[in-house]
């Protein structure tokens, strides 16, 4: 689960099954150019610094615990998803893209709130 720092239960959240939290993180990491599977980490050699992404604190991140996401991070990450979102907003033919879409909508609202209320994006 992904959340606000601002320890309000109603504030928005995203969460997945594990297994679903990897299969969108693959998806936005070919959305970058990139397997995630090559990455130091996610089972290859590549390291991080050879890609240039501003979802790099997400993508390089433990599923459910390790550091949280500043506001700063926060903001910097809203550009580039709301570009893959308004790329495949259009395609909902199939239903696998269609989740990710909504995946990606349902981030962009929590990652918003955490820069308009200047508070951190939590993993639990």
């Amino acid at each position: 689960m992904l959340f606000p720092g601002d320890d309000d239960v109603a504030s928005p959240d995203i969460s997945w099954s594990y297994t679903g939290f990897s299969m969108f993180r693959k998806w936005l990491a070919q959305a970058e150019g990139f397997r995630l599977a090559e990455m130091d980490g996610f089972g290859g050699d590549r390291q991080w610094c050879s890609v240039s992404t501003t979802l790099a604190p997400l993508l390089n991140h433990p599923d459910d615990d390790g550091p949280d996401l500043g506001p700063a991070q926060c903001a910097a990450m809203l550009p580039r998803l709301e570009a893959i979102l308004d790329q495949h907003q259009t395609d909902d033919s199939d239903p696998v893209l269609r989740r990710r879409v909504e995946d990606v909508s349902q981030f962009i609202t929590v990652l918003r709130f955490c820069v308009d209320k200047d508070v951190e994006l939590i993993f639990g």
